[in-house]
């Protein structure tokens, strides 16, 4: 082992106690709020609508776990939600011309890993601040799926496609069986890998990260490329479920990717962050969002209280850091 990964280890050793805490606290959080729904409204812990709630937060929870990566090495993804609409309008066209299904999922998810490529290469090689180069990359990709079929979404998608949104597995939702593959894949990546105690390297001090030995360039570049890829396997299992490929899909999507990963414990300012916490903080907003529809709260309201929740998290993150 390299003594750059010998001085990344034992920093995350260090840092772990606090990580657990931070969990705990989103985790109380979250129990908090299933208590205080179930009070209010006696249709909220049911079976039927909690597995409603975890497939509505599976498309946050995926994106989430893109951009949780970019905001630990100090970045930010603005790109997700035009990557969301892209993908799908690309797998849409596919099997508009009766190509394969499986071919038409490659296509999709290829169209997301080029996007998070371009973004960060333009990072990484460009030198371009991660809110312009993203923001760039959000605008074009949403033209694009705009120009594709003039603002028209695709819709008539085969079932061999449709099933992954609509189907059961073993009595639970096929979206949800997604999420929690994706999680366990991505979280034992950033935990337990290499590349995982990079990312947090880069986001801690990038300049140190860079004088270890790490290749900081190919770092950035990749976690962009996981954000890209993850967009688009949301995007897919959106299409999925309502059986079309909408070219405004996924519009305003990248700030519940923020939220969920600030909730969860992950910094703005970068070096900090998990997948499970991210996890948690995704169900915190879906359920929020699903116990104030179910208590009658005007959507308007929802953004109101998911605004303060989110401007909460980065404050009491502040102040984490000042101690």
């Amino acid at each position: 082992m390299s003594d750059s990964d010998r001085r990344v280890k034992r920093g995350l050793r260090l840092n772990l106690p606090r990580s657990q805490k931070q969990l705990l606290s989103t985790f109380s959080g979250l129990f908090l709020l299933g208590v205080v729904f179930t009070i209010l409204s006696p249709y909220f812990f049911s079976v039927n609508n909690l597995l409603t709630v975890a497939t509505q937060t599976a498309v946050i929870a995926i994106i989430a776990i893109g951009q949780t990566y970019v905001l630990i090495t100090g970045g930010i993804d603005l790109s997700i939600g035009s990557n969301i609409a892209l993908s799908a309008m690309i797998a849409g066209l596919v099997m508009r011309v009766n190509l394969p299904v499986p071919l038409a999922i490659l296509a999709g998810l290829a169209t997301g890993l080029t996007s998070g490529a371009v973004s960060g290469a333009l990072v990484a090689f460009g030198n371009i601040p991660p809110f312009i180069a993203t923001l760039g990359t959000m605008t074009v990709a949403r033209g694009i799926s705009l120009t594709l079929t003039q603002g028209i979404p695709i819709s008539g998608l085969p079932k061999g496609f449709t099933r992954w949104g609509t189907d059961y597995t073993l009595g639970i939702p096929n979206p949800v069986m997604v999420m929690v593959l994706l999680v366990l894949i991505f979280g034992f990546i950033l935990s337990k890998t290499k590349l995982g105690r990079y990312v947090y390297a880069v986001g801690s001090n990038f300049e140190a990260a860079r004088l270890s030995g790490v290749n900081t360039k190919r770092t950035l570049i990749l976690v962009y490329v996981f954000s890209g890829l993850l967009a688009a396997f949301a995007g897919l299992l959106m299409a999925a479920r309502i059986i079309s490929a909408q070219p405004a899909a996924g519009d305003g999507y990248e700030l519940d990717a923020v939220a969920s990963s600030v909730i969860g414990g992950t910094s703005t300012m970068g070096g900090e962050g998990t997948i499970a916490g991210t996890f948690i903080g995704a169900f915190v907003i879906g359920i929020l969002r699903n116990g104030l529809n179910l208590i009658g709260i005007s959507p308007f309201i929802q953004k109101i209280v998911i605004g303060v929740v989110i401007v909460g998290s980065v404050f009491f993150d502040r102040i984490k850091r000042k101690d």
